[in-house]
């Protein structure tokens, strides 16, 4: 792709981001949060009372303690007697439920097609239909108990629109980082086709000036591609040494779709900060991924039979199936030994985060399996909580309720280090201090 050719695409694209903005502002404005209405007190201050705090450094579970809240962020936690709630405080009761940070999902496709009937339907969608489903799965997303998200790969800047418009109130949804579109060599696994080291570098440096958080890069082949192995490594090593070198002078990380040993070792080599899938990864590389501090998000559940419920309700075709099946002892098995080794792991799922999988959602689904897989609770846990904002360098602000960061937090019926499945009871969800889903009449604010 020429610079000239570039231009063209940016030029075209100005209007289309105008137009995304002014009709999210239309048509979105109304979707604001169902109670957030009656979640503040005239100062500003709400008090979530008699709950189990859990910790998610693992520290003791505070039991009947006191989160106060003031604007987004929470001001205190402790014991009941020993914080002092402001006389106006808002009080909302949290008797009998476990108080953990909102969830976060590292590996999101908020405009997610795939091949079938679903996607098939969506051919001719466009850039501002797209980002309107967007921000509807974001709500969804939301009130399942995400409160953060990482997007890995959307379509023409949607993504940057969408989060502009959440970010101002406008439409209701998680925190979002996003790496922009998934760059690529002509004919791989994303949107954004370059080739050779310079035409690279250029699209590197073209989805940083949008407002791209972290690089997105496809290094292989995947699951849904009708052609072309997941074993591939079709970049040079001109061409991605010179992404990730570009990516990094501007202070951007970069995570690469994979699922090749041979694409992972010549990605650890040019520095590479994280891998998405690893579905056919070997111990060696698992090994130097520990070695080096490069994440790995296994979206687990897309190769696991509690997805075949998704995949039979977007119509998948066989041939995608078969893909699926074939691909998935490889992916367990991956998964069993990164766990052993201890490579640093942050949850996401590559379905909607709300998404039916398994009798619960994706989500909390994926958290399941890492137990399955040889994870403790609470290991489960902090991979969407503490490990994915470390990922994001958000750790001062999301990931554990305490003091000084977001009021994010979700309830739950049950101790969640005790029994992981105590996340499929989530009933209650609150977004920088403001409650956005409150199913029962004990959480009701006096």
């Amino acid at each position: 792709m020429t610079a000239t050719q570039l231009g063209r695409i940016d030029s075209a694209r100005r209007p289309l981001h105008a137009a995304l903005l002014a009709l999210l502002s239309a048509a979105a404005s109304a979707g604001a949060s169902p109670v957030a209405s009656d979640s503040h007190s005239p100062d500003n201050t709400v008090a979530l009372i008699e709950g189990s705090v859990v910790s998610m450094d693992g520290g003791a579970t505070l039991t009947n303690g006191v989160v106060l809240i003031k604007g987004e962020r929470i001001l205190k936690v402790g014991a009941a007697d020993s914080i002092a709630l402001p006389e106006h405080c808002k009080i909302i009761h949290m008797k009998g439920k476990w108080l953990i940070p909102g969830l976060m999902n590292m590996h999101v496709h908020l405009g997610l097609k795939l091949p079938g009937a679903a996607g098939d339907s969506l051919a001719t969608e466009s850039d501002t239909e797209e980002v309107l489903r967007m921000a509807g799965n974001a709500r969804l997303s939301l009130l399942s108990g995400v409160t953060t998200l990482r997007l890995v790969g959307e379509d023409h800047g949607t993504d940057f629109a969408l989060r502009a418009a959440i970010e101002r109130g406008e439409v209701l949804g998680p925190r979002i980082k996003t790496a922009g579109e998934v760059i690529v060599p002509t004919g791989g696994h994303g949107s954004l086709e370059a080739d050779g080291p310079y035409a690279l570098a250029h699209v590197v440096r073209k989805q940083i000036k949008d407002g791209a958080d972290w690089i997105k890069i496809a290094i292989s082949g995947g699951i849904s591609d009708t052609r072309g192995s997941i074993s591939a490594a079709p970049m040079t090593d001109e061409e991605m040494s010179t992404l990730i070198e570009v990516a990094h002078r501007n202070g951007i990380k970069v995570t690469a779709h994979n699922g090749s040993n041979e694409a992972a070792r010549q990605a650890l080599r040019s520095g590479i900060d994280g891998f998405e899938h690893g579905y056919h990864l070997e111990v060696a590389v698992l090994k130097e991924m520990k070695a080096r501090g490069v994440w790995l998000v296994p979206t687990i559940v897309v190769t696991q039979p509690g997805a075949l419920e998704f995949y039979t309700k977007i119509g998948s075709p066989p041939w995608y199936l078969e893909r699926v099946r074939i691909t998935g002892a490889d992916h367990w098995a991956m998964l069993k030994n990164a766990i052993q080794l201890g490579v640093k792991i942050a949850l996401g799922t590559d379905q909607f985060p709300f998404e039916p999988n398994d009798g619960t959602t994706a989500t909390v689904a994926e958290a399941e399996l890492y137990v399955k897989a040889g994870m403790t609770p609470l290991q489960a846990l902090q991979s969407a909580t503490t490990q994915a904002a470390a990922m994001l360098a958000m750790q001062d602000d999301v990931g554990n309720i305490s003091a000084g960061k977001f009021a994010d937090i979700v309830a739950v019926d049950a101790d969640p280090l005790t029994d992981i499945h105590a996340l499929r009871t989530i009933h209650f969800v609150m977004k920088g201090g403001v409650v956005v889903r409150d199913d029962r009449d004990e959480y009701a604010a006096h």
